[in-house]
C-alpha cells in the first residue's frame, strides 16, 4: 500500500529524553518507556501507509519534577523534533511540548516552537500533577494558542489519585482523563472563548462520543447550554480505536471530516498498533470518509501538508 496517511497520534523520544526518564524511574501510564529510532520511526511508518508522522512527546511529558528542568527539556526535546522535521521534509511534523503547569514557561517555549521552530501546533497532557487543561492559571496561555490558531493535541496522563490494583493506568484511566479534560475544557468557558482553537482529543476522544448527550445534558447546571455543539468542535483520532466496537460511535457523533488517523506508535507495541490498524482498515465506509480520515481531515488542520 502507498504511503499518504498522515499520522497525528504518534511518539517521539530523543535519547537524551528517555534517558532523562529512565533515570527518574518514569513510566508510560503503567508501562516501560518505549525504544524509539529515527530508522525505526521510518519502518513503522511505511509499514502502515503512513506518509507524514506529527510526532509528539507522551505522557509523562517534560514537567516531572524541578521546573527549570522541564524548561530545558521541553527545549530540548521541540529542537530534536526539528531537527528530524528538517532532515526529513514531508516525512514529519512535530507537536512541541510545553513546560506545563509552569504557565509563564509554556508562553515563552510556544513562542519560540512556534516563531523559531514552524511547530505545528502543541501536545498538552490532560492533566498536569493534577492541574486540568482550562484551569483559571492557564488563561493567558489558551488566548495566546487561540490568537495564533494553533491545533492543540490533548493526551492523557495520570488521573490525580491513588492507581488501582490491576488496573493499569493506559487499559481506562486514559480515557477518563481525556473526558475530563474535555470537560473543563467547555465548563471553564475556553471552548467558548477560544473559538479558533482546533483541539484534538486522543483516543477516540476518550469517553466523549459514547456519553456525548449525557454529558451536554449534566454540564447545562454549570452553564454549559449547547454541550452537543461544543463537543462537535473537537478533533478526534484513530489511535487505538479503529476497532468494529469504538468506531461506530466515533462516526455517529463526530462532525464530519472530524476524525484523524493515529497509531500511537511506539507506545502501542507493533502486534497491538497493527491489529488496530487492520481493523480500521476492515471496517465498512465510504471512500470519502476513509479518504478524510487517511489524510484530507488532516490536510485542513495542517495545510502545509497538503498534497495539492
Amino acid at each position: 500500500m502507498t504511503a499518504h496517511r498522515i499520522d497525528t497520534h504518534t511518539h517521539i523520544l530523543p535519547p537524551d529524553y528517555a534517558q532523562w526518564l529512565r533515570a527518574r524511574n518514569a513510566d508510560a501510564g503503567g508501562l516501560p518507556i518505549p525504544d524509539w529510532s529515527e530508522g525505526a520511526a521510518l519502518e513503522a511508518m511505511d509499514a502502515r501507509a503512513v506518509r507524514t508522522a506529527i510526532v509528539s512527546v507522551s505522557t509523562p511529558g517534560v514537567h516531572i519534577g524541578d521546573g527549570r528542568d522541564a524548561r530545558a527539556m521541553a527545549r530540548a526535546v521541540n529542537e530534536y523534533c526539528a531537527a528530524l522535521a528538517e532532515r526529513h521534509p514531508g516525512r514529519f511534523g512535530f507537536f512541541a511540548s510545553l513546560p506545563l503547569p509552569d504557565v509563564e514557561g509554556a508562553l515563552a517555549e510556544l513562542e519560540y516552537a512556534f516563531d523559531a521552530l514552524h511547530a505545528d501546533g502543541v501536545i498538552l497532557l490532560a492533566n498536569t500533577h493534577g492541574i486540568y487543561l482550562g484551569d483559571d492559571a492557564q488563561k493567558s496561555l489558551f488566548d495566546e494558542l487561540n490568537r495564533r490558531e494553533a491545533v492543540v493535541f490533548v493526551h492523557p496522563a495520570h488521573l490525580p489519585g491513588t492507581v488501582v490494583p490491576g488496573v493499569p493506568p493506559f487499559a481506562v484511566d486514559f480515557l477518563l482523563d481525556t473526558t475530563r479534560a474535555a470537560i473543563k475544557l467547555m465548563t471553564s468557558g475556553t471552548v467558548t472563548r477560544c473559538r479558533n482553537l482546533k483541539i484534538i482529543l486522543s483516543h477516540a476522544g476518550g469517553f466523549v462520543p459514547y456519553a456525548a448527550h449525557r454529558i451536554a445534558v449534566t454540564m447545562q447546571p454549570f452553564g454549559v447550554t449547547d454541550g452537543i455543539a461544543q463537543l462537535k468542535r473537537f478533533y478526534f483520532d484513530t489511535a487505538l480505536s479503529g476497532s468494529p466496537t469504538a468506531l461506530p460511535s466515533l462516526l455517529a457523533f463526530a462532525a464530519p471530516e472530524h476524525v484523524l488517523f493515529g497509531t500511537d506508535w511506539p507506545h502501542a507495541p507493533p502486534p497491538v498498533g497493527a491489529a488496530f490498524t487492520r481493523m480500521y482498515e476492515a471496517y465498512a465506509m465510504s471512500d470519502a470518509q476513509r479518504a478524510s480520515i487517511d489524510r484530507g481531515a488532516a490536510e485542513k488542520l495542517l495545510p502545509r501538508f497538503s498534497a495539492s
